[in-house]
Parts: C-alpha cells; structure tokens; sequence
C-alpha cells in the first residue's frame, strides 16, 4: 500500500495533488511520501518487537538528508557503503551505533572515520580487509566489531546485475572458508568477531532463497560456537522486492515470522538491511510530455525526464509503472502504444516501453516506484541539471533538495586558456 491514489481524475500523493507540485517546481522532479516510507519501515520494525533486532536502512536505494531523518526518528538503523554514506547519516541526526558498514572496497580513511564515531558493526568481506582493518583499530588504540559477510551460494533468481551471494560475486567470503576466515579474525588483536551476515541479491519475490540463506548461516553459527567463537547477531542484509508490474512479493511481517521461526530461540539479535522495500514505492518521478511523434507504425511520447534521471530501465531494462497525473481527456491527446523516452542523445534514452496512453503535449506522467535507485543513481549526462526531491507529509510539501542551476555543473571546472 502506498499513499499515491487518484481523487477524482487527478493523482495526489498524499494531500497534494501533483499537478500543484508540478507547478510550483515544474519538471522533472522526485516526489515522495512520508506515510508511505514509515508504512514501510513500520512493517518490519512492528513484526519484530518481540526480538532483539536492528533494521539498518539500505540508504544506497536514498540517501536524501530528509528520508534519512525520518527514518532515524523512527528509529531506523542504516547500511553504508562509503564514508560519504556515513557523513549523510550523521549530518541527518542518525545515531552511529545503529549502522553497519558494508562494501568491498572500504578504505583506511573510512574504517578510520566509522571507528572514530562508534558505528555497531563492519561488514568485512575479505581476508585482506581484515587484515587491514586490524592495523587502522590498532592505530587508533581500539577495536573493530567485525561480522563477516558469508556467500551462502544460494540463487537468489533475480537480475544477474543485482544477484550477489554465489560464489562467482565480487562480494563476500565463499561458505567453505568460513571458519578459516573467522579463527583468522578471531586471532587479530584490534577486532571483535561479533556477527555473521549475508545479502544475496535485490528484487527477490520470494522468501525461499532467503530461507535457505538463513539455514546455511544458522549451522556456521554453531560450528563456530563449537569453534569457541560465540556470535551475538546474524544479518541478513535485505533483497526482498517490490511490485513494479505483476510481482507478488511476501509482505516483510511474513518474511519476518517465519525468520522468527528459526532465530528466536538461538538468543541472537536479528539485523536487516531492507532499501528498496521501503524506498521505491514511497516515490513517484513526474515529467511532462514535451510532444508526441510517430516513425512508420511505431509511436514515442517524448518526455522532460531521460535516463539521467531514472536509469533503472536503460540499465536493468526495468519496468517501472507509467501513469497519467490527470486522466481528464482533452483535445491534442493521441491514445496509443507509446514508447515513452527522453531528449538525452541515446537510442537506450526511455523510461519504458510499449506503455498504452492517452497524452498529448503538455501532459504530466508520473513513473511509479521511483523512491529507490532514482535520483541517487542519476547524472548530469548530456550536461543536464538534477531534478528536484520534494516531500510529501500530508498536505505539506518540503523541497529536501534544489533544482540544479546550470552554472553548478561546471562549478568545479577550471579553464587553462583563462
């Protein structure tokens, strides 16, 4: 459920209706939905009150200052991937003892920076990161709480760009070298072996594979226990989809009990990292049809918005939901099968296609379930400017993020002839 409904012929998100915010920050532009995004994060959080667990935002799917903020008064924990990642979170009013930090290529100046702050937990995911890792806490007089992040070889059944836990990922440590890698971590002085964790792939639409995933990590646990290393959290990263088109994945409480299930007698406490679960249905991206054009039989509606600012088509051939932000008809509208694209130089420049419309020029879409891996993952290819977030609470809208000015874009260049 979402917060994304039609009032009559015009869609609103939340109290607003987004013709208005069209017109007040014109187009392109990220519209987002506070009720949605605590209705999300509450469905796992409100499903685990009654075990010890830490939901970790995957904020890499949104990394706006005020998403972050609404999900730390919730009580949100957040997964980083970078220092700069990190720096969001505590300029967002994040407590660093709820985050984990993930990634393969973390460097010295970031383990040194999360240390110096006190995050819960890093998430190595090498022998070498150990390794180095050891030599910044030793540095720095401390020690790191470590978990490990285990490739349970598990098929996540998902897109081969965002399936991560087989053995042939660039992620993690392979399921046969576990106990060799935690009696290494165990016997370096500057960490604390305290988790195991996994993450085996986004977009999953079922529990199984997850399942299974938990399953494997559950007998490492008690092989190491037997080991003499005792851990206190097991993480199971995130992954679990979202309906773009006809998807039915489980509801996080279902997932949740039945992970419950296997956990709750073991005294571990349960850490998640869930982002698009939570984000990408909490977002729309509005655009307005610039005008409608036909080659032979094939029709385009060509819009504001282009794969700059939404990439997930182009680069995953995703399907994202398109729909009309007014659906009153009017003269100049042509209803067909459009192929709905961008003014950027590429023939990969669509936000979908093969979409059945009624638009004509002047005409706002909204593509649904654009709050994850949207403006994050956007550019200023073609030297086009960054939309604007704006944030919906109620019948309020925030503007959390400015329009790009042209002149910001080459802000940090220099000329040499000058």
């Amino acid at each position: 459920m979402d917060y994304f409904n039609y009032r009559g012929s015009d869609l609103y998100a939340e109290d607003v209706a987004v013709s208005e915010i069209a017109k007040a920050m014109g187009t392109p532009c990220y519209v987002y939905s506070k009720a949605t995004l605590l209705r999300h994060f509450h469905a796992y959080a409100d499903a685990l009150t009654d075990i010890p667990h830490l939901v970790c935002f995957g904020m890499k799917a949104n990394s706006n200052l005020a998403i972050l903020e609404v999900l730390a008064e919730a009580g949100a924990g957040f997964d980083i991937v970078s220092v700069g990642e990190l720096e969001r979170v505590l300029a967002a009013g994040g407590d660093p003892a709820k985050v984990v930090f993930s990634g393969v290529g973390k460097q010295r100046h970031e383990m040194q920076r999360a240390l110096e702050v006190g995050i819960h937990c890093f998430n190595v995911e090498s022998l070498a990161e150990l390794d180095q890792l050891n030599a910044v806490a030793l540095d720095l007089g401390t020690v790191a709480p470590v978990s490990l992040r285990i490739n349970p070889d598990v098929d996540p059944k998902t897109h081969p760009y965002i399936s991560t836990g087989l053995n042939g990922s660039k992620f993690g440590i392979a399921h046969k070298d576990t106990l060799m890698a935690y009696r290494h971590a165990a016997s370096l002085p500057g960490l604390n072996p305290i988790g195991i964790d996994c993450h085996i792939g986004s977009q999953l639409t079922d529990i199984a594979p997850l399942l299974e995933a938990l399953d494997k990590l559950m007998e490492l646990v008690a092989s190491l226990k037997a080991d003499g290393i005792a851990l206190h959290h097991i993480d199971l990263g995130g992954g679990l989809g979202v309906p773009y088109q006809e998807e039915t994945p489980p509801h996080p409480s279902e997932y949740m009990a039945a992970v419950k299930a296997k956990i709750a007698d073991t005294g571990l406490t349960l850490v998640l990292e869930p982002g698009r679960s939570i984000a990408a249905n909490a977002g729309i991206f509005v655009t307005e049809a610039i005008l409608t054009k036909t080659n032979q039989d094939h029709h385009f509606v060509v819009v504001d918005g282009a794969m700059n600012d939404l990439i997930r088509p182009s680069l995953y051939g995703a399907w994202q939901n398109i729909i009309p932000v007014s659906t009153a008809p009017h003269d100049g509208q042509v209803e067909a099968s459009f192929d709905v694209v961008g003014p950027v130089c590429e023939s990969g420049d669509f936000l979908g296609k093969a979409r059945t419309l009624r638009v004509g020029a002047g005409d706002l879409l909204a593509v649904r379930s654009a709050g994850a891996y949207g403006f994050v993952m956007a550019s200023n290819y073609n030297t086009r400017p960054r939309a604007p977030e704006i944030l919906v609470d109620g019948d309020q809208m925030h503007v959390i993020r400015e329009r790009e000015t042209l002149e910001s874009l080459w802000a940090l260049e220099h000329r040499v002839n000058r």
